[in-house]
């Protein structure tokens, strides 16, 4: 049993989710971006954009609390690939705070998106992970999700090209 609790992202807790994923992918960027770059990736820079995401639920957003403090959060919807069938969904981002990984977080905002996809009628989920980002890419597959390595892209994170590659799963 999990202490985190998991719900749909309210307005309120965009400031929240902005500071999730600026401390989250600080932590799991590092050595993979310059410094300059990582210092970058502050909250101010993203909260807008996630104050919109949970106004219009695209992606729909999910907090994972404890004791009422944000730690982690999932975006997920439809995917955003060209030429996948409606059925196919996507973890567009999940991030926790470097302090709470290891322990349970991630698995119960993963659990909160499947069954937010299987409701969508979605029948198989993506998510597109930087190839040198191990743990992420540990934890999809430990979710069940596997490799499509024919789908490998160069991405551009600040003007630093980031080789990522597509991970799939069916959601039931």
């Amino acid at each position: 049993m999990s202490d985190y609790q998991v719900r749909p992202a309210e307005m309120s807790d965009s400031r929240a989710v902005a500071e999730v994923h600026a401390a989250a992918a600080r932590a799991a960027y590092e050595g993979l971006l310059p410094e300059e770059q990582l210092k970058a990736l502050a909250p101010a820079t993203r909260e807008a954009k996630w104050r919109e995401a949970i106004e219009f639920s695209e992606p729909q957003v999910h907090v994972a609390e404890l004791d009422g403090q944000v730690v982690g959060f999932v975006g997920f919807d439809r995917s955003r690939d060209p030429k996948t069938p409606s059925t196919a969904g996507e973890i567009w981002a999940i991030y926790v705070k470097p302090e709470h990984w290891d322990k349970g977080v991630g698995v119960a905002l993963w659990d909160a998106a499947r069954e937010g996809l299987e409701e969508e009628g979605c029948t198989t989920v993506t998510v597109w992970v930087p190839l040198r980002n191990d743990r992420a890419i540990r934890f999809h597959e430990l979710a069940g999700f596997k490799r499509e390595m024919k789908t490998a892209r160069t991405t551009s994170v600040g003007g630093v090209k980031i080789e990522e590659v597509r991970l799939k799963r069916s959601v039931a």
